[in-house]
């Protein structure tokens, strides 16, 4: 769920009840704080479906109908629910005011504001799938390319970007971003990866190709002075992951695949504590 969208939702469903995971004790399908909106005849958002979201639902909307504040529940996630998670969580439910709105547009603003960015070069048949395939996920997805015509009609969420040197893009982009290669011109890869492979923070450097292309950059790269350290994190093709498929469709599903989990690798080696410095604090 984008802010965008819960704004356009409430907006359009004056009367709704935003329903959050106020807290969650063992196994859950949702992390504590995942909320969603419900209006008497839609929804947006999930805290984790199944037995326990239809059981909200029911919840807020009867609170709707008899114009109460609607009361909050407290359910194990076992076999009286007909959910097999084995944990509990406490649901809290309040009527979506204006300054509850205003909160929760926020709150969502600026998580997008932190999602990691990833940058698809080239919005041919390949690049615009991946930005389809990249719009549904908590990313800030870029698409670049040197010709405007062929940026119309991409996701909504997507931002579009004509511009004559796309290789700039890369060193402008903030740390940790992803990078993926797919314009029309060889040349233009090649100066792209380049730029993105220079950057240690990079999350994730693909370029769509064969081995033969691979081969080629690699040769020219090294005449360039890059390292082989730098060549080894270059992933090409992107999304082949095993399989030997070349619609365009599938290469996208499998390269949104390889961004995600590389992204989610280097989060979670920023974000890993240093258990060395605080056992050495415990012990001083």
């Amino acid at each position: 769920m984008r802010s965008a969208e819960l704004a356009a939702f409430i907006a359009s469903h004056p009367a709704a009840v935003v329903a959050e995971l106020a807290a969650v004790r063992g196994s859950s399908p949702r992390d504590e704080g995942a909320f969603m909106a419900i209006a008497p005849d839609s929804l947006i958002g999930t805290i984790g479906g199944g037995a326990l979201e239809y059981m909200v639902i029911a919840r807020a909307r009867q609170a709707l109908r008899d114009g109460q504040a609607p009361a909050g529940l407290d359910i194990p996630l076992g076999p009286e629910i007909g959910q097999c998670c084995g944990g509990r969580v406490e649901v809290s439910l309040r009527r979506i005011d204006v300054a509850t709105a205003h909160a929760l547009i926020e709150r969502l603003r600026a998580e997008e504001a932190r999602r990691p960015h990833v940058y698809v070069f080239g919005s041919g048949h390949v690049g615009r799938a991946l930005a389809i395939a990249l719009a549904a996920l908590p990313l800030s997805v870029h698409v670049i390319d040197t010709r405007p015509d062929e940026l119309a009609g991409l996701p909504a969420g997507v931002e579009a970007r004509a511009v004559p040197m796309p290789e700039a893009v890369v060193r402008r982009a903030p740390p940790g971003s992803a990078f993926a290669i797919l314009t029309h011109d060889h040349a233009l890869d090649f100066l792209i990866a380049a730029e993105a492979l220079r950057r240690d923070d990079a999350a994730y450097v693909g370029m769509v190709g064969s081995r033969t292309k691979r081969a080629r950059f690699a040769s020219w790269f090294r005449g360039e002075g890059g390292s082989e350290a730098a060549l080894a994190r270059l992933v090409l093709p992107i999304g082949a992951l095993g399989l030997v498929d070349k619609r365009p469709e599938v290469i996208a599903a499998l390269a949104a695949a390889e961004i995600m989990v590389q992204i989610g690798r280097r989060e979670a080696s920023v974000t890993a504590p240093d258990t060395n410095s605080s056992v050495g604090a415990a012990v001083d």
